[in-house]
Parts: C-alpha cells; sequence; structure tokens
C-alpha cells in the first residue's frame, strides 16, 4: 500500500497525542538511536567510528537535541566530537549527555567569519527542523557553507535547514544545506518528496518512532515499486484484445509527426490489448500504421470499442484540433489530456466539470510550463508546490499531473500522490508523449470491465493507475539511462516493457 506523507501540523498534532502515553523524554530517544544508528552505518562505509571526526551544527529546538543525543552515542564509540551551538540556546539535556561522553561544545557566535572543516567525516545538520522557515544566515550560514566544502557527509536531522518541511520551498538555494541523507522521524514530509526540496534532501530514511498509531489517514501519499505489480498483471485466461481494453490515441500532425509516434509507443507498451490510432485524413495515421503492425486506425472519436483516450502531443492548436478535443471529451471513458490539448482547454473547461459530475474522469498531465498556461503562476509553484496542484485539481474537477521532479498527482477531493522513482533522465523531448500514451493504455485495461457493466471506475482506483504510469515511465528512463546518457524518449519506450516485467515480479 501506499506510504502516509503528513504536513508538519499534523506531525505535531500526532506527537502531542503520542506524548499522552510516552514522555516526550522517550520520544527524543527513539528518534535520537534511529539517527545514530544511520550515522554508524556511514561513517563506516568510509571508515571506523573510532577516530572519525564529527561535526553537529546545533540549533535551539528539539531537533538539535536529537542530533546531541546522537553524536553523544558516536563519542561513546571512540569518535571526535565537536557540537557548534548556531543558535541562542542548546537542548540542555542532550549537551550534558554529549559532554559526558567526551564531546566538546563550542559557541558558533565567538568563532571567526570563516571556518575550515577540511578533514571531517561526518556533518550532522541539527539547525531547524520541521519548524524552520526561510534562509540561514549569520553563524549558521557561515558553518553550513564551510561543511558543504569539507566534503564530509551530511546527514539532516528530520528536514535539511532551509527547506520548508510542508512545501518543498527553499528561499535561496546557497543558503541551505544540502544533504547526502536526510533521517526524518515518524513519517515522510512532502518538502523532501517534491521540487526544489527533494533536490537537496539526499537519501530519505524514515525512522519509526510509534506515530502511527495516532496519525489519521494520509491525505497525501507516496508510492513505491512495490505499489505498482497489481495494476500490471499479464493476460488472464480468457482474455482477449477488447476484454483488455482498447486505448485510443489523438495525436500528432504534419509539423509534429515525432509525437504521434511517441504516444503511439507508450499505449502498445501498456497493458491494454489493442490500440487504435485516429485517422484525421493528414496520413499520419497511416504512417503510424504502416510503422507499428499492430496498431489500427480509427475513423472517429466514437468509437465504441475504445475504453481510454489520449489526445494531446503534438496534435495542433487549430480549430480542427479544438473541435477534435471537444469530440473526444464528449466520450464517456477515461480522457488524458497532454501538450497542444491543454493549450485549447479553455472552451472546453465547461464539459470536464459535466465529464466530471457525471463520474467521467479526465486526467491533466502539464510540464511546469503548461501548467503556468492553465493560470497557475510560478511564484505560486515556488511557495507550496502541492497546494497548488491540489487547487488546481479543485478547480479544473480533474486528474491533475504536474511532471517534474517528484511529479505531483492530484485529484478534485485534495488527495495527492508524489512519485519518488523517475529522475532527471526524464527530462528529455517527447518523454511526456510516451507517459502519455503508457497512462491511457493502463487506464484502458483497468476501465474496459466496467465500462461493459455500465459503471465508471472509482477515483481512488483511478488515482492509482495514473501513479503506476508514472513510476512505470519513472523506471523504464531509469533502465534507459543504465546504458547510456543522455537518452531519448525511444530510449525510454524502449524500456518499458522491461520495466513492466521487473515490476510484475
Amino acid at each position: 500500500m501506499p506510504s502516509g506523507v503528513y504536513r508538519v501540523d499534523q506531525v505535531r498534532a500526532a506527537e502531542e497525542k503520542l506524548m499522552r502515553t510516552v514522555p516526550a523524554a522517550e520520544l527524543m530517544q527513539r528518534a535520537a538511536r534511529g539517527l545514530l544508528n544511520v550515522c554508524v552505518d556511514i561513517i563506516t562505509t568510509r571508515g571506523r567510528v573510532a577516530g572519525a571526526n564529527v561535526v553537529a551544527l546545533i540549533g535551539s529546538g528539539n531537533n538539535g537535541g536529537d542530533a546531541l543525543w546522537a553524536v553523544a552515542g558516536l563519542a561513546t564509540r571512540g569518535a571526535t566530537v565537536v557540537a557548534v551551538g548556531v543558535g541562542p540556546t542548546m537542548h540542555r539535556e542532550g549537551a550534558a549527555a554529549l559532554l559526558a561522553a567526551g564531546g566538546n561544545i563550542i559557541d558558533a557566535h565567538d568563532g571567526a567569519a570563516e571556518v575550515d572543516l577540511a578533514g571531517t567525516d561526518l556533518v550532522v545538520d541539527g539547525i531547524t527542523g520541521i519548524g524552520g522557515r526561510g534562509a540561514l544566515r549569520g553563524p549558521a550560514l557561515i558553518w553550513v557553507r564551510a561543511a558543504a566544502a569539507s566534503g564530509a557527509m551530511i546527514v539532516a536531522v528530520d528536514v535539511p535547514s532551509g527547506v520548508d518541511a510542508d512545501t518543498g520551498a527553499i528561499e535561496d538555494l546557497q543558503a541551505c544545506v544540502e544533504a547526502d541523507v536526510t533521517v526524518t522521524f515518524g513519517v515522510q514530509k512532502p518538502g523532501l518528496l517534491v521540487a526544489p526540496g527533494n533536490g537537496v534532501a539526499g537519501h530519505i530514511v524514515v525512522v519509526d518512532i510509534g506515530l502511527d498509531a495516532v496519525l489519521p489517514p494520509p491525505q497525501i501519499q507516496v508510492l513505491d515499486e512495490v505499489d505498482f505489480g497489481s495494476w500490471l498483471t499479464g493476460p488472464a485466461h480468457g482474455d482477449y484484445k477488447y476484454s483488455r481494453g482498447v486505448v485510443g490515441v489523438a495525436a500528432g500532425s504534419p509539423r509534429y509527426r515525432g509525437a504521434a509516434f511517441l504516444a503511439t509507443a507508450g499505449a502498445r507498451y501498456g497493458t491494454s490489448g489493442m490500440t487504435r490510432f485516429l485517422d484525421r485524413g493528414d496520413g499520419i495515421a497511416a504512417a503510424v500504421v504502416e510503422q507499428f503492425w499492430d496498431v489500427v486506425s480509427a475513423e472517429s472519436t466514437g468509437d465504441p470499442r475504445v475504453s481510454s483516450w489520449v489526445i494531446g502531443p503534438g496534435l495542433g492548436t487549430d480549430e480542427a484540433a479544438a473541435a477534435l478535443l471537444a469530440g473526444v471529451l464528449g466520450e464517456h471513458v477515461p480522457v488524458v489530456l497532454d501538450a497542444d490539448a491543454l493549450r485549447i482547454l479553455d472552451p472546453c473547461r465547461a464539459r470536464v466539470h459535466e465529464r466530471f459530475s457525471a463520474g467521467h474522469l479526465t486526467i491533466l498531465t502539464p510540464h511546469e510550463g503548461e501548467f503556468v498556461g492553465l493560470g497557475y503562476q510560478d511564484a505560486q509553484l515556488a511557495e507550496d508546490r502541492i497546494g497548488l496542484v491540489q487547487r488546481a485539481a479543485a478547480d479544473l474537477s480533474a486528474i491533475v499531473v504536474l511532471k517534474g521532479p517528484g511529479t505531483i498527482i492530484a485529484e478534485p477531493g485534495g488527495g495527492v500522490i508524489i512519485d519518488t522513482v523517475g529522475g532527471p533522465e526524464l527530462g528529455t523531448a517527447g518523454s511526456g508523449d510516451v507517459l502519455t500514451g503508457l497512462m491511457g493504455s493502463l487506464l484502458a485495461r483497468t476501465s474496459a470491465p466496467y465500462l461493459q457493466t455500465g459503471r465508471n471506475l472509482p477515483m481512488s482506483m483511478v488515482m492509482e493507475v495514473v501513479g503506476t504510469a508514472v513510476g512505470v515511465h519513472g523506471l523504464a528512463g531509469r533502465l534507459a539511462a543504465k546504458g547510456q546518457v543522455p537518452i531519448t524518449a525511444q530510449d525510454i519506450a524502449r524500456q518499458l516493457p522491461d520495466a513492466i516485467a521487473e515490476l510484475r515480479k
């Protein structure tokens, strides 16, 4: 099942509830033990704990206390530990534990304007934690920059300092911690999973402190690779091409022929039984069918055998394209909109709302530029990426898939899935076209048995299928990148069968 992701206020409320039965000191010890274990593992990959040089940057909050208790454990194992107080105060019991273990404490406010941490093996960032906001300044910034220049491994406690735990927002990329590992307590935080915060979080380790028992059901979820297999099953006994679903593809134009081939390639390698390509009389359909012998042309958007449509890649933005979009949106099947379909969506927004009211789901797959074109501003994206996509999904009565680092999938009711599989290799021309076709194929396979009985797909099911498409696409990109860098969209498409096979295991 997907794992939950929780905002700061939810974590705080859960901690308060848990502390009615578990002392606060015990919760800190649970967090510190988990942090200590990760630090030991990191140091031992580079040498021995005994003799290692460790610097802990300590703020005034409880995260500083977690860090102090953890590095005290390193000191008892023979590491040379220096805790640097960068805030006005320091957790008293944690500081006493470090001193008793043989560590040292210094006040950053008494230091020089420049710091050299050459020879340091590990830096622990315990400056701000999940309650922190804004850029680092003063002594904290001096020591963070020294840590970055030292070559030491950097472990962030709960969240890298300078990153908003809720939104991933970073006020100044030059004034935040760039961690190799983030040890977060209890649950994942949204800001660790979406841009730009995910770019500085490094590898994320979640330490169990007992919050699961007191947390509400999550509104935000992250899908791991293990979740995808249930939507990628092969043909069942007795299946045939129509029972497995038919995906209709409306894509490409004389100017953008490649988009037609890429979207079709994504559709062919999905789980549906058949791909039908819409013939617009411009020669593109004939070229696609000649290239892909298993693809059949469709004469109209009203083909009753089609159980999902994808429309938009390379389609054009003229009146004919707009009429075609209106026709596709008139069908009572899941519809995936991408690229040009998003650019000409405005006249059809009412139809998208009507589809939603009737239980027919529309999926929009913009990249950032297309998302801004839908009316959502860059500045708002920087402030709260997840919140803005949630708003867009509610405004548009559609599932919105904002592609990019930490792709966000939001449904009109506020539910969110965050992708953690895809990497930067997906940022190549035509990659989104492949994803669009793949998504349509998975939706066709899933919707076919429902349509045969006059039912609509449940929202939760569509969300997981869409998330699976994003995850498969991300894994295909990773597999392609193993063989060569850079990669093309064709490389991603060719890896889809291997990605699906791997995720079925």
